[in-house]
């Protein structure tokens, strides 16, 4: 028995090697700063950092929506975040692998079970002919010596699939925080454009009517009232164009926040934004720290890479000691400790001739963890794209919106005057027809730019992770138009 116990520590202190190498981290090369913010051709320095020297931060700010100081959007990020299944999905598999995890750890300990049996007949004890009773009761211990590590590697490997799902929640509640402000603000747009289709209509059939009066009177010819019925007709087939864009978005938003279709009040407009805001997003390392998709690959190239040590492992032989201790008898009544039964041993079980399985099975947890690798870097490309395309949109849009403004005043004043100028005759109808459809299309673009430039924020807070100040030294104005 003292061999077993001396066998037994000898093999609980060798059990430390481990097969499988440590998770190292990822050499990344990062520019030392965004391409929009140099001058000319300029090109940013690079840098390699290795991701273990950075602190997972993935501060994600949940309430950034309030800047907009809306109190329908606000209600509907808040119910999105309680009832989208989204959400509720990844909130289970943050359970299961938190289950997954504590199901693997159980693996390095023993298992002890509980066992019984009862036997009656004649060839018992030996002998043959007289019926005899036989009872055993007692516990069994079966344990696996993780001599190599292989238990520990599948254990990491379970620890780092359960970060990589909280982070995959925090990047599902950025996305979905992003996808229902983006889809409320075009939403808004379509009952602004709604509302200009609707004016633009009202204007032309009033028109139309007094041309066609002008027409009764000989004062005009056929040709503008037929010109002035397919400005009218036109009018009119935004109107159910854009009332269908508004209902499909007033769907979808309800799909988002996980409830059935149903009527949003339609009282808000879309809010204005100080375009005079200069962007802080900080530096390109930032991403590697605050984006919860990039820190979820990386989480899962480090379970992968456990995975790849448990694969060694397995070529390995495999310890494991088992035992049995109870009571045996031959009279259910009497049981006493003068007939103990117990038994303790060892098995060592390798691979012989497997015909290079085991080896297949490391070179296939190799391929995916290179796979892995690859989507990391991918993930860390695609963020850095982000950035850049997000940084750039919003100083063009702000160039654009003045653009538009001025377009709108001028196609407005344009309208005006054309419709003066034809009631005193002085110019043809063309002008008019020409004059209100620049106004019609300035002021569906300068709807469209604002509510792209809104867009446009809701994706720089996504693409930043949530953790950044969204602006220097100020905030989003709170009053809508």
């Amino acid at each position: 028995m003292r061999k077993l116990l001396h066998l037994l520590l000898l093999l609980l202190t060798l059990g430390a090697c481990k097969v499988g190498k440590p998770y190292r981290g990822v050499d990344v090369p990062m520019p030392s700063t965004y391409l929009t913010f140099l001058e000319g051709d300029q090109i940013p320095d690079t840098e390699t950092i290795n991701t273990l020297d950075l602190e997972k931060v993935a501060a994600i700010n949940l309430g950034w929506w309030q800047f907009f100081d809306d109190a329908m959007l606000d209600s509907l990020i808040r119910i999105a975040l309680r009832q989208n299944r989204n959400i509720h999905i990844a909130a289970e598999r943050i359970m299961q692998n938190r289950y997954a995890l504590r199901f693997q750890r159980a693996e390095l300990y023993p298992k002890i079970g509980v066992q019984g049996s009862a036997e009656r007949g004649n060839f018992l004890f030996n002998q043959i002919g007289q019926v005899n009773e036989l009872y055993i009761a007692g516990t069994g211990l079966n344990w696996e010596i993780d001599f190599w590590g292989r238990l520990r590697n599948l254990s990491q490997s379970a620890r780092y699939d359960l970060l990589a799902s909280e982070y995959g929640l925090k990047s599902l509640q950025l996305s979905l925080i992003t996808d229902v402000a983006s889809t409320y603000f075009n939403w808004l747009q379509s009952l602004e454009e709604l509302e200009i289709a609707q004016r633009n209509f009202a204007l032309r059939d009033s028109m139309h009517r007094i041309i066609v009066a002008r027409f009764e009177k000989g004062i005009i010819q056929q040709t503008d009232v037929d010109q002035s019925n397919i400005l009218k007709t036109i009018a009119a087939g935004f109107v159910p164009r854009f009332e269908r864009k508004s209902v499909q978005l007033e769907n979808a938003l309800n799909f988002l926040v996980g409830r059935n279709p149903t009527r949003l009040p339609k009282t808000g407009k879309l809010p204005a934004l100080n375009s005079d805001l200069e962007l802080d997003p900080g530096s390109p390392v930032d991403l590697l720290r605050n984006r919860p998709d990039i820190l979820e690959a990386e989480y899962q190239l480090a379970a992968q890479n456990e995975q790849k040590g448990a694969a060694k492992a397995n070529r390995l032989p495999t310890i494991r000691l088992n035992g049995s201790f109870g009571l045996i008898t031959d009279d259910f009544q009497q049981w006493d400790l003068s007939n103990p039964l117990w038994n303790l041993g060892g098995q060592l079980v390798g691979p012989l001739l497997f015909w290079g399985q085991m080896q297949r099975m490391v070179d296939m947890a190799q391929s995916r963890e290179y796979q892995q690798l690859f989507a990391y870097e991918n993930k860390v490309l695609n963020a850095l794209r982000e950035m850049e395309d997000v940084i750039i949109e919003i100083n063009t849009l702000k160039q654009e919106i003045v653009a538009a403004e001025a377009r709108k005043k001028s196609a407005l004043s344009a309208q005006f005057l054309s419709g003066e100028r034809y009631s005193q005759g002085v110019t043809s109808y063309l002008e008019v027809l020409e004059s209100q459809r620049q106004a019609f299309d300035a002021e569906l673009a300068l709807v469209q730019l604002r509510q792209a430039f809104l867009s446009a924020h809701v994706r720089y807070y996504n693409v930043t992770g949530g953790a950044p100040p969204l602006m220097k030294g100020s905030s989003l104005t709170t009053k809508p138009n």
